[in-house]
């Protein structure tokens, strides 16, 4: 029944032959794809992802804060798509929510997860399928030291640019290959570059996923323009704020460089590293 269920989602949605034979794998756990299927709305489920708004929007938390530093932008944005199960910040409580973004490996990915595991914080991690495949051991390493493992796309595409079938394809590839080669269930998304539409989250949604956006970041991702530890750390530590989803680069030198110290002073400031989940 999972197997037909399938082939009829693939149907409506118009997804390549090559990757129905990913779906239809019995490690395969889209689980929201296949309840759709089975459902007798499934047409009219495809019929309203479609029309659903697919103008694309690039996603920044902007400098705007109010009294407790929180970005306005991120309150605003989070009472709007909540709905799709995206978050751009958490509840306004004394916890923090650490995420690395993983496109390519820069040499720093081992000295962050030492820190880590020192001060008994945990983090997602979000991998595309090419530093999936090329970095097993760090991706195990991630999931044996009790990290979230979070999906980044199989191509890092801009998501609202994609039919429906290929940016299905683009979670749900890099899904079946996690699950397949490390047995662990990947559960959120971060869309690439930040970019989305109201079509993405709704899709992303239907697949089981939660999409992560953040309320921190900062130009960290240019390998060849790090401000230095010292500047990096003043801005990263001004940055606290309550319920505060922290996009950090992986490729960074500063950001492993002061990892250590941002997580001592934000301990210090009465804030505890929550999981993400």
């Amino acid at each position: 029944m999972k197997i037909i269920a399938a082939f009829l989602v693939l149907s409506l949605l118009n997804l390549p032959a090559s990757f129905s034979r990913l779906i239809t794998t019995p490690e395969n756990e889209i689980t929201a794809l296949q309840a759709a299927a089975e459902s007798t709305d499934s047409a009219a489920f495809s019929a309203e992802l479609e029309r659903l708004d697919n103008t694309k929007k690039g996603w920044g938390q902007g400098k705007q804060v109010d009294d407790v530093n929180r970005p306005v932008s991120c309150t605003e944005f989070q009472n709007k798509y909540g709905k799709y199960d995206a978050i751009f910040i958490k509840d306004n409580a004394k916890q923090i929510y650490l995420t690395f973004d993983e496109g390519y490996e820069n040499g720093y990915t081992s000295k962050i997860l030492d820190v880590l595991k020192e001060k008994n914080v945990t983090a997602v991690f979000f991998v595309t399928y090419d530093y999936a495949k090329r970095n097993p051991e760090l991706v195990q390493r991630m999931i044996g030291e009790g990290h979230v493992v979070g999906n980044h796309s199989y191509t890092h595409p801009s998501m609202p640019t994609l039919s429906l079938a290929k940016a299905s394809d683009e979670i749900t590839a890099l899904h079946n290959y996690v699950k397949e080669n490390f047995n662990y269930t990947m559960t959120l998304f971060r869309p690439p570059m930040g970019e989305f539409s109201e079509r993405t989250l709704a899709l992303t949604q239907s697949l089981g996923y939660k999409s992560v956006f953040w309320s921190f970041a900062y130009v960290d991702w240019d390998t060849s323009k790090q401000m230095g530890s010292d500047k990096a750390y003043t801005k990263v530590v001004g940055g606290l704020h309550n319920g505060a989803v922290y996009l950090l680069h992986a490729v960074s030198k500063d950001n492993a460089e002061i990892l250590g110290s941002f997580i001592d002073e934000a301990g210090k400031k009465g804030y505890v590293f929550a999981k993400l989940s």
